[in-house]
């Protein structure tokens, strides 16, 4: 019988494994994954400086030391743009380098990884069972876009976008910086450059899925992100499509002893596609949930959870969500670009509502509804 058991180790299941041992060094944690580390993972791999926080608050910290901070950040939809230095820098690393340092972090903290698959969850009175074999008092799921323990749990996702990444040398005139180029149509709809700062860029294009009209194929995906970004697919490699569930206007975590956190949880920016700064501060939550449950001998961490995450994200969850819906308008979008560019502190706080858990300011609305 585990203590907490979390299925994916990434960054929502390895700061899930954090936050419990924080919490209290004497549990047991299993982190269960279904690959073995490194392993590339589909993503535009930007890290904001809030990840590092959130990680240092456990006492993991030097993470990252040794990439190239990005200090740029770069959005245009067609003439309109906005080039400037961001209030703190982030950085663009690789999944497959990132993620295989917070699973050693986790393991360095107390906690075990086994590979492994899981297909399905028993609840029953004060226990959780996985695969009618593997036994816990909690489960914290954290495996994705295309989660079994949300399928399990019958949590129905939102809306979804759908993008494809790869690698490609950094041209110049995209070095040292974050560049994301607008399309037209129906928002989120972008392409986007991340320059890693080892002269490779992490490259990509996604949109927003929707019923009424086509899914977009590999060619499209590819052709948009070319267009959008000349230049950009030449020396590409590594391509890889995947599915991006996006947060809604509310999140409430269910009671239980089954918690989801990240990807997982549809947990997605809507405003920008990031996704590991919700992915390590839930998972986080989550761990520490748990031990709260465990020291109070109940089985319920769903309502301390709620309690934890609310305070971070309910007005941010709401906040992105009606700049997600503003932004479908191609004016109010080309007013905000316009602002962003006139002013440092409506782009700082646009950056921070795209990157972490900001929110509206009635400057940044004075720009955007006049």
């Amino acid at each position: 019988m585990w203590d907490l058991v979390i299925v994916g180790a990434g960054p929502a299941g390895a700061g899930a494994a954090l936050g419990a041992l924080a919490a209290d060094p004497t549990l047991s944690v299993l982190l269960l994954d279904r690959h073995d580390f490194p392993r590339d993972k589909a993503c535009g791999d930007g890290i904001a400086p809030h990840v590092l926080d959130l990680l240092a608050e456990v006492g993991v910290t030097g993470i990252l030391d040794d990439w190239t901070p990005v200090r740029r950040f770069v959005l245009n939809k067609g003439e309109v743009g906005v080039d400037r230095e961001m209030h703190r820098p982030t950085w663009v690393v690789p999944r497959a380098v990132f993620d295989e340092r917070l699973v050693a972090a986790a393991q360095a903290a107390g906690a075990q990884l086994v590979r492994r698959r899981v297909r399905e969850l028993t609840i029953d009175h004060r226990e959780v069972t996985l695969d009618g074999e593997l036994k816990a008092r909690f489960v914290v799921g954290a495996d994705g876009a295309h989660s079994v323990v949300r399928r399990e749990l019958g949590t129905k996702a939102g809306p979804v976008a759908l993008a494809i990444r790869g690698y490609a040398p950094t041209p110049p005139d995209r070095a040292a910086s974050q560049v994301i180029a607008y399309g037209p149509g129906r928002q989120p709809s972008y392409a986007w450059s991340f320059d890693r700062g080892d002269g490779w860029s992490n490259v990509g294009y996604g949109e927003l899925l929707a019923a009424d009209r086509p899914r977009p194929t590999r060619t499209d995906l590819l052709g948009n992100l070319e267009t959008l970004l000349p230049g950009a697919t030449d020396g590409g490699e590594s391509w890889w499509g995947h599915h991006l569930p996006l947060a809604g206007w509310t999140w409430r975590p269910p009671r239980g002893p089954v918690l989801l956190a990240g990807d997982a949880a549809g947990l997605i920016n809507p405003m920008t596609g990031e996704g590991i700064y919700y992915a390590v501060a839930t998972g986080m939550h989550a761990g520490r949930a748990v031990a709260e449950a465990l020291r109070a001998n109940s089985s319920d961490a769903g309502t301390p959870y709620r309690r934890r995450t609310s305070r971070m994200l309910s007005r941010h969850l709401r906040h992105t969500a009606l700049i997600a819906q503003l932004s479908r308008s191609e004016r109010i979008l080309n007013a905000g670009i316009r602002a962003a560019a006139g002013d440092q502190q409506i782009f700082d706080d646009l950056v921070e509502l795209g990157l972490a858990d900001g929110g509206v300011t009635r400057r940044m609305l004075s720009t955007l509804l006049p």
